[in-house]
This record gives C-alpha cells, sequence and structure tokens, in this order.
C-alpha cells in the first residue's frame, strides 16, 4: 500500500493484491453466498473474481470507495502540510465526500444486505467498508474511524438475537503464507 488516497482512481490491483485475492479463494471457496455485491472499480471486482465469486457478483456503484476529490492520488502528511489537523472522517475533502455522503450511499446497499436469505460476500474498498460497519451497527458514518481494516482480510456482520453485531472484524488467516513468505 502506498499510503496515497485512491478513491475513485480506477487502479489495477498490485502483483502482492493479486496474491490476496488468490488466497481468499481458498478461505471462502465451497460457500455457497445468497448474493455477492462488488465495487465496479477494477480491485474490487478483480479481487471478487480471484476469490472465485465473479459468476454470481452484482456491481453496486454506492459501493465504490470514498471520492477523495481534490485529494484523491494524495498522502495524509502532504494533504496536512496545506491543511494542518486534517481528519478525513471529521473534514471530508474539497470537491469530495464527506463521511456523511458516504454513509448515505451505503445506507442504500444496507436494506439489501439484511433482506438477503442467507449470507452475503461484499468485495470493496477499506473507507467504505468501515462506514459500512459502522451504519450496519447503526452508528454515525463517521464512526467507522474505529474500525481499522488491512486489505483482503474477511469481516463478518451478522446478529446476535435482533441486535446488528460485528462477528469478526480484519481477519487475516488465511493471508498468512503471503506473510510468511515476505511477499
Amino acid at each position: 500500500m502506498s499510503g496515497q488516497h485512491t478513491g475513485r482512481t480506477d487502479i489495477p490491483l498490485t502483483l502482492r493484491g493479486r496474491r490476496q485475492g488468490e488466497l481468499l479463494r481458498a478461505a471462502v471457496g465451497g460457500r455457497r453466498f445468497a448474493l455477492v455485491l462488488t465495487s465496479p472499480l477494477a480491485r474490487a471486482t478483480e479481487t471478487c473474481r480471484l476469490a472465485g465469486l465473479s459468476g454470481v457478483a452484482k456491481q453496486r456503484e454506492e459501493l465504490a470507495e470514498w471520492d477523495y476529490g481534490a485529494y484523491e492520488g494524495r498522502k495524509t502528511p502532504e494533504i496536512r502540510e496545506e491543511r494542518p489537523g486534517w481528519f478525513l472522517w471529521d473534514d471530508g475533502v474539497p470537491g469530495g465526500e464527506t463521511a456523511e455522503e458516504v454513509g448515505v450511499r451505503v445506507d442504500r446497499v444496507v436494506p439489501e444486505i439484511r433482506a438477503a436469505d442467507g449470507d452475503v460476500a461484499l468485495f470493496a474498498h477499506g473507507h467504505l467498508l468501515r462506514v459500512l460497519a459502522a451504519r450496519w451497527l447503526g452508528l454515525e458514518a463517521r464512526e467507522g474511524r474505529l474500525f481499522a481494516l488491512e486489505p483482503a482480510t474477511i469481516s463478518t456482520l451478522g446478529w446476535e438475537r435482533e441486535t446488528a453485531v460485528i462477528k469478526h472484524w480484519n481477519v487475516a488467516g488465511h493471508l498468512e503464507a503471503l506473510e510468511e513468505a515476505g511477499a
């Protein structure tokens, strides 16, 4: 990861990202999903394909990454040189989205996820998925700042009786072979 804010720039997966996607296949392969949704951006759709689920996936514009506007392609330290104390979750970006606007997009997908008759797989992006987790729990979108999330990890949202919960978050056990190989 370069540390750049790459929201709407449709960049391909890196070699490491491709390897991570291939390892997802072993982690989710054989599972049946009632619904598979993916961001329309190439890095998400390619990860879905590598995980073996592209044949049943539906693209949703709402799952595209945060629009970083004027800060697209820039790193946080660089942005803070111009705007000291800038914090994405509180400040949003000029010409882009605020956390609340990302939350509005996510809120259009959450009912579809909840209505699915079985497990759902989502292939999207770090900041967007953090907002989705917050909204799943009924929190404000900006509370997604509390949920650190690494690429190609597995997280499980679910229910404890009638309460929306996070069952697993940022699980990376399937990526251990890649880490051990130093790739």
